[in-house]
């Protein structure tokens, strides 16, 4: 009963594939109304399709203030938001000769800008007692060749989890995160340049777990479905690592 979400409304940004559509699938499984968004159209249309009656599709780029307006009169059309996991995000690898200021931009407008505002968007909407949820990453504590801007931008969130935290406990909202390591996504094969480089980079990041794997979207989900519900309702503030050991051991 403690995962029961009937009656519950969600937010899941960034929800087409990976991390974010298993999310929405897990939520929407356990009784919630979803809200999903994401950039394409037609992704969007595919992912409520497979979740059905429990999910709206909501086309916005996080980063984009007049997108998040509209997700704000959407979700407000129905009620009142119990649950936000801002799951939108992502990067791209660049040494630091290569960083260029638009790649600087880019990822800390999504990855940090894009959280902030999106939940800034739907403060007003959330009830007493609700989840907000936060992708950071497991790199946010540890050094990443190549990588730095897409750590910072996680280590970012992961300050932002204390602070907001500290900031809504007045209102009885929960704030904290989840630090996955190398989930198996579309997002992460694309960091490579083609098929054969995706499959070199997915066995090298399998090799530094401890597990020996990658992990799968289903299992972050399940930390999500955690967090969203009552049974983490004494917890904010915290970060959880999903990442087969990689940081802890």
């Amino acid at each position: 009963m403690a995962n029961d979400l009937h009656g519950k409304t969600a937010l899941v940004t960034g929800a087409t594939s990976g991390i974010g559509l298993a999310s929405a699938r897990r939520l929407a499984a356990e009784g919630a109304h979803v809200f999903l968004t994401g950039r394409r159209q037609q992704a969007l249309d595919e992912a409520v399709a497979s979740i059905g009656d429990h999910a709206t599709g909501v086309r916005a780029d996080v980063a984009n203030l007049d997108d998040l307006d509209r997700l704000f009169t959407a979700i407000g059309g129905r009620g009142e938001l119990d649950i936000v996991f801002a799951n939108a995000g992502g990067g791209e690898f660049a040494a630091l000769r290569e960083i260029t200021w638009q790649h600087y931009a880019d990822t800390f407008n999504t990855n940090v800008g894009g959280t902030l505002f999106t939940v800034q968007a739907v403060l007003p909407l959330l009830n007493r007692g609700a989840s907000i949820i936060l992708t950071s990453s497991n790199i946010d504590t540890k050094g990443a060749a190549s990588f730095s801007v897409y750590a910072a931008t996680k280590a970012a969130l992961r300050s932002l989890t204390r602070s907001w935290a500290a900031e809504l406990v007045g209102r009885g909202i929960r704030v904290n995160s989840i630090a996955p390591g190398p989930i198996e996504t579309p997002g992460l094969s694309g960091l490579a340049g083609d098929a054969e480089a995706a499959e070199q980079l997915l066995e090298h990041l399998a090799s530094g777990v401890p597990m020996n794997r990658l992990g799968r979207p289903d299992e972050i989900a399940e930390t999500v479905l955690f967090l969203a519900s009552d049974a983490s309702s004494y917890m904010t503030g915290a970060e959880i690592y999903v990442d087969g050991g990689a940081s802890q051991i």
